[in-house]
């Protein structure tokens, strides 16, 4: 269990607490806390759509925003594993359109742990490759277009094979013409709710931030990824092995390991694994603590405007979660 019967109530009420509090920002989502695959709390709080105030439900679609990187990561790993790509090449050998000199420089390595220095396509690099970190949409954008001229097949393709494998219905790549029950995201100034009404995804951003899931199906990726079912050791452990280093609000002031899109976390005697996603009027956060095999999954259709709150409430409901495991 990841809580002792002593302790159930208390950290069941503080997480509805966080959840129920409109100071400093509201919440407005679902959070789960699955362990060993069986959900333990699910919740949704507030709207799908505030002006005719319909509540969300606990398995309606979001954007997940950057959580979406972490399963091109996959895809490209397991194009590696095949054989198609390796990630010590040059991008050059995959991307021959790119004319600027650092195309024979980065690797895929680079690309998917953000240290490849790329700001623009027709611009040199800002820092050498491999010696500093700068997170973007950029590099996955790449990513994708090398995943489709090497296997030959669209992202959304290659995507929805994996989502179809793992079983995880209510899970898609987003396109205009079929968003199913994706709810609409907000922006969110000092309470007030505004609807975005025009979605920055499209065709070209779908291997970054284009992926629509709910809390369920991303516990269970959790189980997937973290298990070993979707890569073999050796890939597995580059995957999650700190190949870079950088700072996130929601895990402190401190930076931390950073692997292939996924975070690599020491925090109160715990070593776990984080995600985030913020944009377009959602914030996402997924979490796994592999010692107590228990997932966090925070998805909402909010995103406030003053950037002090980005994920502000993902942060406290985490820390309940790792209080209660750590027992601290």
């Amino acid at each position: 269990m990841i809580i002792n019967a002593q302790s159930a109530d208390p950290y069941i009420k503080k997480i509805d607490s966080i959840a129920a509090a409109s100071s400093p920002v509201s919440f407005n989502g679902v959070i789960l806390i699955s362990q060993g695959g069986k959900t333990k709390y699910i919740k949704a709080n507030g709207y799908k759509d505030f002006e005719h105030k319909i509540p969300l439900k606990v398995n309606d679609q979001f954007e997940i925003m950057s959580n979406s990187k972490q399963i091109t990561a996959v895809l490209i790993l397991q194009e590696a594993e095949k054989g198609n790509l390796d990630l010590q090449t040059p991008v050059r050998n995959y991307l021959p359109e790119l004319t600027q000199p650092w195309a024979d420089t980065v690797t895929i390595h680079y690309l998917l742990n953000h240290t490849h220095g790329i700001t623009d396509l027709k611009k040199p690099l800002l820092f050498k490759p491999g010696s500093d970190f700068k997170y973007g949409n950029l590099s996955y954008i790449l990513l994708g277009k090398i995943l489709q001229n090497t296997s030959g097949k669209s992202f959304s393709e290659l995507a929805g094979n994996l989502f179809k494998k793992l079983k995880m219905e209510r899970t898609f790549c987003y396109s205009k013409q079929n968003n199913q029950a994706l709810v609409c995201g907000f922006m969110n100034n000092e309470n007030h709710f505004t609807k975005v009404e025009d979605s920055f995804l499209d065709d070209s951003i779908l291997s970054a931030a284009g992926i629509i899931s709910t809390a369920e199906d991303l516990a269970k990726w959790n189980q997937a990824l973290y298990k070993g079912k979707l890569l073999s050791p050796r890939f597995q452990k580059a995957m999650l092995t700190a190949s870079a280093q950088s700072q996130h609000n929601v895990f402190g002031k401190d930076k931390t390991g950073f692997g292939y899109n996924v975070r690599i976390i020491k925090e109160k005697g715990l070593d776990y694994f984080g995600v985030t996603g913020l944009g377009d009027g959602f914030t996402c956060l997924n979490v796994y603590f592999p010692t107590v095999d228990t997932s966090l999954i925070i998805l909402e259709n909010q995103m406030p405007e003053n950037r002090e709150y980005w994920s502000y409430k993902e942060a406290a409901i985490k820390n309940v979660v790792l209080e209660s495991i750590a027992g601290k």
